[in-house]
Parts: C-alpha cells; sequence; structure tokens
C-alpha cells in the first residue's frame, strides 16, 4: 500500500468513527510508517519533534479505536504502537522479556499456511471462528542475551 492508500485508508476510517484526519495524526502516522517496527511513545515524539507528547498520547488512542493503530503490550513499562496490519502487511513479533523491545518479523507463504491451518484446527476444537491470527514471541533479545 503507497503512502497515499495509506492516508485515504486512515481517513476513511476516521471518518467512520466521527474523527476527522488532522495534520497531528498525519505526522503521527508518517512516524508510524518511518518507523523500524512498533514504536514507544517516546520513540514518536523523537522521531517528529513538532508533536508533543500529549497530543500523541491522545491521538494514539483515538487512532487504535478507529482500528488504524495497534498498541503491542510488552514486559517493560511502555506500550509500543504499529499501524494495523491491514494499512501494512501481516507480520509476528519477537518482544524481549527484559527489556521490551519489539522486532517484525514474517514467515514465508508455505508456513503462514501451514500455521493458519494449525490454528483454524485449535480454534474449531472450541467453536471458535478464526478471522486472523497475531504471534508473539516472547524471549531474550540479542543485545540483552
Amino acid at each position: 500500500m503507497t503512502d497515499h492508500d495509506v492516508d485515504d485508508e486512515v481517513a476513511d476510517l476516521l471518518r467512520q468513527a466521527d474523527q476527522r484526519y488532522t495534520s497531528s495524526r498525519r505526522r503521527l502516522v508518517a512516524a508510524l510508517q518511518a518507523g523500524d517496527g512498533p514504536l514507544t511513545i517516546t520513540q514518536i515524539v523523537a522521531a517528529d519533534g513538532s508533536l508533543p507528547q500529549s497530543t500523541v498520547y491522545r491521538n494514539l488512542t483515538v487512532l487504535e479505536d478507529a482500528g488504524v493503530v495497534t498498541r503491542i503490550v510488552t514486559t517493560d513499562e511502555f506500550a509500543r504502537y504499529e499501524l494495523a496490519e491491514h494499512l501494512t502487511e501481516h507480520h509476528h513479533h519477537l518482544i524481549c522479556s527484559s527489556c521490551g523491545d519489539v522486532t517484525d518479523f514474517s514467515l514465508d507463504t508455505r508456513t503462514e499456511n501451514s500455521l493458519d491451518r494449525a490454528l483454524g484446527r485449535a480454534a474449531e476444537r472450541f467453536g471458535f471462528q478464526v478471522e486472523a491470527h497475531r504471534l508473539d514471541l516472547l524471549g531474550i533479545c540479542a543485545m540483552c542475551g
């Protein structure tokens, strides 16, 4: 999806939530697009110094409620934020249980399809209908190891 397509989709999602795609929200989305993986609020503010922390916090809540942003909770005190998968691409996370760092990774199509089938079978046993999946691997990153 191009930056223009993302902006159009974000504007539509916000409109459906009775919200506007303000210049602050555009800059916030741009910071998340430019980031190398999920970002903390501090990292977002550092990426775009024109965004006050209070504005980032308030707008992340609106964007999350509208389905634009996904919040990733880690073992440290800082949540990370990224654009929702339908705006980017399907991926998974490596989450360090020591420092809280989050790294995105993708699986090849064959492995992803196999995982989908296995998760579907597991969900079926409980009468659960899968819409999508997220996979977070918890462990120790190379920097902490």
